[in-house]
C-alpha cells in the first residue's frame, strides 16, 4: 500500500496496528489529526473464513494456528509438525508450539541461552517463555480470550502496602486517575457483564465509594450465561477460604457480545482462543476499521519498522521495510515522518526497535534506554492448571472458555509473602491441560493412558482414577462401548487456572541476539527468563492445595498430574517445570506478555513517565501492557486499552 503524505504531513506514526495502536488512531481521527500507522503484518481478510480454514486443517490447534505467516507443515525427523525456520521469514513470531523447542533457533524464534546445570530448584533456572503473540493487524486481540476485568487499587502500590516489587507512578490515585478510562474501555470493547455481583466483590478490596466505574454506570451489555460448570462451583465453594479469605464465584465481564448489536451474539463456540469464528468477540481489527473510516488515518500493511531515528533528543522519523510475501526479498523501504511517535508494537517487538536503534549520536544503548530498563522486567501471569472429573455430567465444551472465576483472593495481607492469582474456571473440559478432546479419544482407542484414565494411575490423594473399574486397564474401544466411554468423561471434565502475579526482574529481559536474524536482516530477540523468588513459587504451592480443597467439595475427583522431575542441561532442559518445597512443577503462560517498557516515577529507574511518554525524547509514546511496572492481578487487555485512551488524550494535548 502506497503513503499519502498530507500537505502538512503526519501528526502522528503508530507503530503496531493492535488495540493500543488502533485505539489510538481511532481517537486522534476523530480530532481531524492525521495518522500513519505502519503494520508488520498482511492486510485483514475480507472474511475471516480464510483464517478458520487455516485453524481446522491445523494439526495443533495452538492460539496462533490461524494465523500467518503458517507455523506448521510438513513434519521432518526432529520437527513433526514443520515449524518454520524464523530466519525464512519477514516476520516470524514466537508460538507456544516453540516452547518445546526452546533451544533450537532454527525452529524458535526467541534466542535463549544454554541452559547451565543447576539443581532442580536452583532459582537462576532459565525458562522457555511461556506466552506467544500476533505480528498482524489487530495484534494479538485475534486470540485472546475475552477477559475484561479492571486492576485493583493495591495492585497499584504493591510495594508501598506489602514490600514488594514496585509502585505504579502515583500509587492507589493511578487507579482513581484511571478510572474514567476504564469505563470509556468498556464501551470501546463491548463489556457484558452483569454488575451487581461485581460491586460486592470489589467491596471486599476496599474500593472507595464510587469506584470501579461509579454508582451510576452500567456495562454495555449484560453478562453471558453462566455455565452449568459455573453454578458447580457457586453451589460449593462458599464454605472455603484461602489464607482466611471466603470463596465466591462471580461472572467474569468479558469483551463478547451477550446480545446482537454492531457484532454478532455469542454462539458459545468454545474455541475464543485461537478465533472466534462469528466475531462475537472483540478485537482490534473493530477498532482499526472505525479509525479508518474517520478519512484521516492511514495504514500501510507489510511494512515493518527498522530504526527510530533521532535529531538531538527528538524523534524525527521511522524508518521501514516492506515486503510482499513472508518468504520473498525487501522490496523497499523509507522513513515516515511526523509529530509526534508511538510505539505499540508489543512488548517484545517494542523494545527490540528501540534496542535496534542503537545508530544515534549518544544513544548507543537505543532509543529512550538512558536508564537502561529498555527489554527488561519481562513478566507473565504465569499459571497454574488443575483439573479434574465431576461426579455428574456439567457438559463441558460448552460457551466460551470461561464465564466465571473466583476473584476474592486477588487481595490481601498474603501478599506481603506470596503472589496473588485469580482463579478461572474454565468451560472447555481438559482441552488446554491434556489436549483434549484428542487425548482422550486416542487413550481409548489405542489402549493408551496419557490421561490416566485408562490405566493404574492414582492421583496425588491415592484415589483409584481408571475411569471404569470394570474395564481392564489399557482397554482398547470401539463401538458403542467407545462411544459410552467418552460421553461420560467428556461432560464431566473440570479445569480450574491460577492467574498468578510475577515481580519484575531485571535478569528478566529482551536483548538482541548478535547471531541470528529474520529474513530482512533483523535480528531477532534474546530472550533470559527465570521465575526466580520464593515469592512466585508460594503462590503454586497455594493453588496446588486450593485446587484439592476446592475438588473435595465439588465431590470430583481431582486428575492434575504431577510432573516428571525437570530435565536440566542441553537440549532436554525442561522448558516450563521446576522443583520447590519438595513439590514439581509445570507452569504454563497466561498469553500476558508484560514489562519491557514501564512507566515510573524516575527516569532513572524507567522507561517512560506516567503520561506514558520517554522520559528522554518528549515527542515519544510507548502504549501496551509493555509499559506496566507489575503484572496486577487481572488480565491486561481492559488495563492496555484504558491506558492507550489515556495516551490519546496526553497527545492530543500535546498537539493542541
Amino acid at each position: 500500500m502506497s503513503i499519502t503524505v498530507p500537505a502538512n504531513g503526519f501528526d502522528v506514526v503508530i507503530v503496531g496496528s493492535g488495540i493500543s495502536g488502533s485505539i489510538i488512531a481511532y481517537q486522534l481521527g476523530l480530532k481531524g489529526k492525521q495518522v500513519l500507522i505502519l503494520e508488520g503484518g498482511p492486510p485483514v481478510p475480507k472474511s475471516r473464513e480464510q483464517y478458520m480454514q487455516t485453524f481446522f486443517t491445523a494439526n495443533a490447534k495452538t492460539p496462533e494456528s490461524p494465523y500467518p505467516p503458517t507455523n506448521q507443515g510438513a513434519g521432518g525427523p526432529g520437527n513433526p509438525l514443520g515449524q518454520p525456520d524464523p530466519a525464512s521469514l519477514n516476520t516470524p513470531r514466537y508460538t507456544v508450539l516453540q516452547i518445546n523447542s526452546w533451544q533450537q533457533p532454527l525452529q524458535c524464534y526467541f534466542v535463549y541461552g544454554p541452559q547451565p546445570v543447576k539443581a532442580a530448584d536452583d532459582p537462576n533456572m532459565q525458562f522457555a517463555f511461556g506466552s506467544s503473540y500476533e505480528r498482524v493487524a489487530g495484534g494479538t486481540t485475534w486470540h485472546w480470550l475475552g477477559t475484561s476485568l479492571t486492576h485493583l487499587p493495591n495492585d497499584f502500590q504493591l510495594k508501598t502496602k506489602y514490600g514488594q516489587g514496585v509502585d505504579w507512578p502515583g500509587g492507589a490515585q493511578f487507579y482513581y486517575n484511571l478510572l474514567p478510562y476504564y469505563r470509556q474501555a468498556t464501551e470501546v470493547i463491548g463489556v457484558s457483564s452483569d454488575k451487581p455481583p461485581m460491586v460486592e466483590l470489589y467491596k471486599s478490596f476496599d474500593v472507595e465509594p464510587g469506584g470501579i466505574y461509579g454508582a451510576n454506570y452500567d456495562y454495555p451489555m449484560p453478562g453471558i450465561v453462566p455455565s452449568l460448570n459455573d453454578v458447580l462451583y457457586q453451589q460449593n465453594v462458599a464454605s472455603l477460604s484461602i489464607d482466611d479469605i471466603a470463596l465466591f464465584v462471580t461472572p467474569t465481564p468479558q469483551g463478547r457480545n451477550s446480545r446482537p448489536g454492531k457484532r454478532r451474539q455469542c454462539a458459545g463456540n468454545t474455541n475464543c482462543i485461537p478465533i472466534c469464528p462469528i466475531q462475537a468477540k472483540y478485537d482490534g481489527t473493530v477498532t482499526l476499521a472505525q479509525a479508518l473510516q474517520t478519512g484521516n488515518v492511514q495504514i500501510a500493511y507489510q511494512t515493518v519498522a527498522s530504526n527510530i531515528r533521532l535529531d538531538g533528543d527528538q524523534v524525527s522519523g521511522i524508518d521501514y521495510l516492506t515486503y510482499d510475501s513472508q518468504t520473498g526479498p525487501s522490496t523497499g523501504g523509507g522513513t515516515a515522518v511526523g509529530k509526534r511517535y508511538v510505539l505499540a508494537a508489543h512488548a517484545i517487538e517494542t523494545p527490540k526497535l528501540l534496542l535496534m536503534s542503537n545508530k544515534n549520536p549518544g544513544y548507543g544503548n537505543g532509543v529512550a534506554n538512558s536508564s537502561d530498563q529498555v527489554g527488561r522486567n519481562l513478566m507473565d501471569h504465569v499459571m497454574y492448571l488443575a483439573w479434574g472429573l465431576a461426579k455428574d455430567p456439567i457438559y463441558a465444551f460448552r460457551g466460551p472458555l470461561s464465564t466465571s472465576g473466583i476473584e476474592s483472593v486477588r487481595d490481601g495481607a498474603f501478599r506481603s509473602e506470596r503472589a496473588a492469582y485469580r482463579i478461572e474456571i474454565g468451560n472447555e473440559g481438559w482441552n488446554w491441560a491434556t489436549n483434549d478432546p484428542n487425548t482422550t479419544l486416542a487413550d481409548f482407542v489405542f489402549g493408551q493412558n496419557n490421561t490416566q484414565l485408562n490405566g493404574d494411575s492414582v492421583n496425588q490423594q491415592g484415589k483409584a482414577l481408571r475411569f471404569d473399574p470394570n474395564m481392564p486397564a489399557f482397554s482398547k474401544l470401539y463401538g458403542s462401548k467407545l462411544v459410552q466411554v467418552l460421553n461420560g468423561v467428556y461432560t464431566r471434565q473440570l479445569r480450574l487456572g491460577y492467574l498468578i502475579e510475577q515481580l519484575p526482574d531485571p535478569q528478566n529481559r529482551v536483548q538482541l541476539s548478535s547471531v541470528y536474524k529474520d529474513h530482512l536482516g533483523l535480528p531477532r530477540p534474546q530472550v533470559t527468563y527465570r521465575i526466580s523468588e520464593d515469592y512466585v513459587r508460594n503462590a503454586f504451592v497455594s493453588a496446588k492445595q486450593a485446587s484439592t480443597q476446592i475438588f473435595d467439595a465439588l465431590g470430583a475427583t481431582e486428575y492434575t498430574q504431577v510432573p516428571a522431575a525437570p530435565a536440566l542441561s542441553g537440549a532436554d532442559a525442561s522448558p516450563t517445570t521446576f522443583e520447590y518445597l519438595g513439590n514439581t512443577f509445570t507452569f504454563y503462560g497466561a498469553g500476558h506478555i508484560i514489562g519491557t517498557y514501564r512507566m515510573g516515577a524516575s527516569a532513572a529507574d524507567s522507561v517512560l513517565n506516567a503520561r506514558q511518554q520517554s522520559w528522554d525524547h518528549s515527542n515519544l509514546y510507548m502504549v501496551g501492557s509493555g509499559v506496566f511496572p507489575t503484572t496486577a492481578t487481572a488480565n491486561p487487555t481492559l488495563t492496555i486499552a484504558a491506558l492507550a485512551l489515556q495516551a490519546a488524550d496526553n497527545i492530543l494535548s500535546d498537539l493542541g
